[in-house]
C-alpha cells in the first residue's frame, strides 16, 4: 500500500459519523445500527506481515525482551478471540453476529502482531495452551469487554509515557499504534452493546444482568490485585499486556503524570467518533477520583 492509502486508512479508523441526523436514544433501532456498523466502517486493513519492526539497540532490546508480559499478551488475545466468537454463535441478529465476528478477527490479528514481534526479537515463549471458552458465553464476552476497558485506558498512557521516556523507541510505539487504537474502537463498541443490551432486555432480566456486571468487575479487580502482588499462576489471566507493562515500568513512572496522560489520551482517541455513541466512563471517573489524592513527584534540583 502507498503512504497515502495507509494514511487515509488510519484517518478513517479514528473518525466516523453515523450518516443520520438527530438525537439517538440508547436501545433505539438507530443506536443498534450505529454499533453494528462502527467496526466494519472504521476498519484499518493493516497487515501484520508487513509491519516494520525496527532494529533495536542492544540495551533497548534487552529491556524489552526481559519484560514478563509477552506470554500473557499472546494468551489474552487468543482467549479474547475465542470468547467473542463463542458469544457470536449465540446471537440471533445477523448484523450483531457479523460485528462480533469482525471484532474477534481483529483480536486474532492482534495475536498475530504480537507473535511476529516475539519472533522478530527472539523473545522466548511458552507453548500456546489450548483454550475453551466458558459455558456462559455472555459472561466470557463481558469479561473480555470490561477487561479491555481497563487495559485500553492504561494502554493510552503507557504507550505515550513509554514514547516520552524512551523506554520504547518511537518506531516501536508507532508500529503498535494501530493495535492500541483498534482496542479503543473495541471498547467503544462494547460500551454501546452493554447500553443497547440492557435497554432492550425484558425488565425482569435486568437485576440479574446488573449482578452479572458486578460479578465481572469483582473478578477483574481480584485478578489485578493478584498481578499487583505478583501472585503466581496468573499466566492465563485476562489482564492485557498493557497492565502488566505498567507494572513492569512502575519504578520509572510518576503515577499522577500517568493518570493525566491516560485521561488526555482517552479523550483524544475517542474524539473522532460520533458523539452520540456512548463513551466508556468507569475508568476515567475512577482515574479522576484517584488523581485528587495524588501529587506529582517533585524533581530535585541540584545546585
Amino acid at each position: 500500500m502507498s503512504e497515502a492509502v495507509i494514511a487515509q486508512a488510519d484517518f478513517n479508523s479514528r473518525h466516523w459519523r453515523y450518516p443520520v441526523a438527530g438525537r439517538i436514544r440508547p436501545g433505539a433501532d438507530a443506536h443498534f445500527e450505529m454499533l453494528t456498523r462502527l467496526l466494519a466502517e472504521t476498519y484499518n486493513p493493516y497487515k501484520p506481515a508487513v509491519l516494520d519492526w525496527p532494529k533495536l539497540e542492544p540495551e533497548t532490546l534487552a529491556r524489552i525482551t526481559s519484560l514478563p508480559i509477552w506470554d500473557i499478551a499472546v494468551q489474552t488475545e487468543i482467549k479474547a478471540a475465542a470468547r467473542i466468537r463463542a458469544f457470536a454463535r449465540t446471537v440471533r441478529s445477523d448484523k450483531l453476529r457479523a460485528a462480533l465476528n469482525h471484532m474477534a478477527d481483529e483480536e486474532a490479528r492482534h495475536r498475530d502482531v504480537l507473535s511476529r514481534l516475539v519472533a522478530a526479537y527472539d523473545i522466548p515463549m511458552q507453548p500456546e495452551a489450548p483454550y475453551e471458552p466458558p459455558r456462559d458465553t455472555e459472561w466470557g464476552f463481558m469479561v473480555t469487554g470490561y477487561s479491555e476497558c481497563v487495559d485500553s485506558f492504561f494502554a493510552y498512557g503507557l504507550f505515550e509515557m513509554a514514547r516520552q521516556s524512551g523506554f520504547f523507541p518511537p518506531e516501536l510505539v508507532d508500529t503498535f499504534e494501530p493495535v492500541v487504537q483498534e482496542e479503543g474502537r473495541h471498547i467503544l463498541f462494547f460500551t454501546n452493546w452493554i447500553a443497547w443490551h440492557k435497554a432492550t432486555m425484558p425488565l425482569w432480566r435486568r437485576p440479574y444482568f446488573l449482578l452479572k456486571v458486578a460479578a465481572v468487575w469483582g473478578f477483574l479487580i481480584w485478578e489485578r490485585i493478584g498481578i499487583a502482588r505478583g501472585v503466581d499462576g496468573l499466566e492465563a489471566g485476562d489482564a492485557n499486556f498493557t497492565v502488566n507493562g505498567t507494572k513492569a515500568l512502575a519504578d520509572e513512572m510518576d503515577p499522577a503524570k500517568l493518570i493525566d496522560i491516560c485521561l488526555a489520551e482517552d479523550k483524544k482517541r475517542m474524539a473522532g467518533y460520533d458523539e452520540r455513541l456512548l463513551r466508556p466512563t468507569t475508568m476515567p471517573r475512577l482515574a479522576r477520583l484517584a488523581r485528587r489524592f495524588m501529587r506529582p513527584k517533585q524533581v530535585l534540583k541540584h545546585a
